[in-house]
């Protein structure tokens, strides 16, 4: 089985998570969804009643991950949207939750999909895909996995949200949102489901090569 890495990033509601999942399975790698690591720190330091801007406590709660802090099934919605953005702010965090997602893709390659993964965390990545979509396609698209989830929230509250969580992603000092120089990038504004994945696959029959990784 080819060992290859691929990173795929871009904003909150993309779709990079549906696509990365599907081309894992697809290729028969593992996936990883980073951004749920940053959630679930922060869903821990909420726990305990600390502030998720606290670069400390948010240090603190990434040391003490632990695998099965993944499969909470309160690591969507609102706050914890804020409280991710807020520990992926803190150098320490992101030093601590390094070693995890290299030691995730190292053994037998890797589809992980986040916001700094072809940038900082594999830029040698054997594919790097960045994908993007209007601010309203992505906050229509997430008030509709919220409503679908049970959870009531104004479709224009989940816009504003869409909206900070773009600028603090991208003016934060450390791995800002950005593609790689050798990404590519994918609008997914107007495209269903399936015309994403059709692209994307046509993109890595083009890039990856058999027996390279």
């Amino acid at each position: 089985m080819a060992r290859w890495i691929i990173a795929i990033d871009g904003p909150a509601a993309a779709g990079k998570g549906t696509l990365a999942r599907r081309l894992a399975a697809h290729l028969g790698l593992p996936y990883l969804d980073t951004g749920l690591l940053y959630r679930a720190v922060g869903r821990l330091v909420l726990d305990r009643g600390e502030s998720p801007s606290d670069a400390e406590a948010a240090s603190r709660a990434a040391r003490e991950l632990r695998p099965t802090d993944l499969a909470r099934s309160d690591l969507r919605g609102p706050e914890a949207d804020a409280a991710a953005a807020a520990v992926a702010s803190v150098p320490g965090v992101r030093a601590a939750l390094l070693n995890f997602q290299h030691d995730f893709g190292a053994g037998q390659g890797a589809v992980l999909d986040g916001r700094d993964i072809g940038t900082v965390v594999f830029p040698a990545a054997d594919l790097k895909l960045f994908i993007v979509a209007s601010p309203e396609a992505r906050a229509h698209r997430r008030w509709l996995e919220l409503r679908d989830r049970g959870v009531a929230v104004d479709p224009a509250e989940v816009e504003r949200d869409i909206r900070a969580r773009d600028a603090q992603d991208a003016a934060r000092a450390i791995a800002p949102l950005r593609p790689a120089d050798d990404a590519v990038v994918i609008d997914t504004t107007a495209l269903d489901r399936d015309a994403a994945f059709a692209a994307v696959l046509e993109i890595a029959g083009e890039r990856l090569v058999p027996g390279s990784a």
